[in-house]
């Protein structure tokens, strides 16, 4: 191989490692997902909480978290059974009782300035047609909604904002996550290249000059 074909495949080696690393640090946003409970696990719902209608006997749950898709969304935390979330709600004719899990998540996903509630679980009584959503507000008030129906707050938390987007490398990189399952780590409010990001831009430039040293030296 000649000196500018090696000094080619370098510099493409590391452009290479460069996409795949900024490609690592995907953006992602800040939302409540909603969860149903199938055999022992959670599943991330088909349909909306204002589409959904449980049966008596279901268990849902709500998380608030920032995730970068459904794919990877945060499931709700802790136990969620439903004798132990309904065991002083008796059945009653002509109701149906949903128990929830509601999550607020950590402070790592917290909007900045707030501080989320404890988890909680509750029983929800409600009419036999009852959708998620109205479960949810027997219990949950008040609830927060924006123009396109989508859920932004759950007993007013979070105070402000809905489904933003948090980029990469931004506010959730500078506050040092460092669990991407629970996402239970960092704060912080910064905006620039990820450190990821900028090590493969380091990355590309000592590779460059060691394409360009190596074609000086066999020039000689």
């Amino acid at each position: 191989m000649n000196r500018r074909r090696r000094a080619a495949v370098l510099l493409l080696s590391a452009f290479l490692l460069l996409t795949a690393t900024g490609q690592a640090h995907a953006a992602g946003y800040r939302y409540w997902s909603f969860w149903e409970r199938e055999g022992g696990d959670w599943t991330y719902a088909t349909q909306g909480p204002s589409l959904a209608r449980p049966s008596d006997g279901d268990v849902q749950g709500f998380r608030f978290a920032v995730s970068e898709d459904s794919a990877h969304a945060v499931r709700p935390r802790g136990r969620a059974d439903f004798a132990d979330i309904c065991a002083d709600t008796p059945a009653r004719k002509g109701t149906k009782r949903v128990a929830l899990v509601l999550d607020f998540g950590t402070a790592a996903d917290a909007p900045s300035g707030e501080r989320p509630p404890a988890r909680r679980t509750a029983c929800a009584r409600v009419a036999p047609d009852a959708t998620a959503s109205e479960a949810l507000a027997s219990v949950a008030k008040p609830l927060r909604y924006d123009s396109n129906a989508l859920l932004c707050a759950i007993s007013g938390y979070p105070e402000k904002g809905c489904g933003e987007q948090i980029a990469a490398g931004g506010e959730r990189s500078a506050k040092g996550a460092a669990s991407s399952a629970a996402r239970d780590e960092g704060d912080g409010d910064g905006g620039g290249p990820s450190v990821g990001l900028l090590a493969g831009g380091a990355l590309v430039l000592v590779l460059a000059a060691a394409g360009v040293w190596q074609a000086r030296r066999r020039a000689r």
